[in-house]
């Protein structure tokens, strides 16, 4: 049905989302470089939660930490460096 509206009806605001999420994952990647920081897909393709593996055991103590939101994860991943193994210097 053909509409005279010179606009979408919603619009579509997926490109900025995106470009959210990868500010979000380059900004966690940063700061925190003692884990591998990646996105989950879901059976339909579709991004799904944000996970973080611990490398360096200087770094965290759970091996891998899964939340739904970036800003979860950094939560997560803050208490983990507060809790992780302090080195020692000579």
């Amino acid at each position: 049905m053909p509409t005279d509206r010179p606009y979408q009806a919603a619009p579509d605001t997926s490109h900025h989302a995106t470009t959210n999420a990868e500010t979000d994952l380059a900004n966690l990647r940063q700061d925190f470089p003692g884990h591998r920081i990646w996105r989950a897909v879901r059976t339909d393709g579709t991004l799904g939660d944000w996970v973080a593996s611990l490398h360096d055991p200087a770094a965290g103590v759970d091996p891998t930490v899964i939340q739904p939101s970036a800003a979860e994860l950094r939560e997560v991943l803050e208490a983990q460096s507060a809790r992780a193994p302090k080195r020692r210097t000579p």
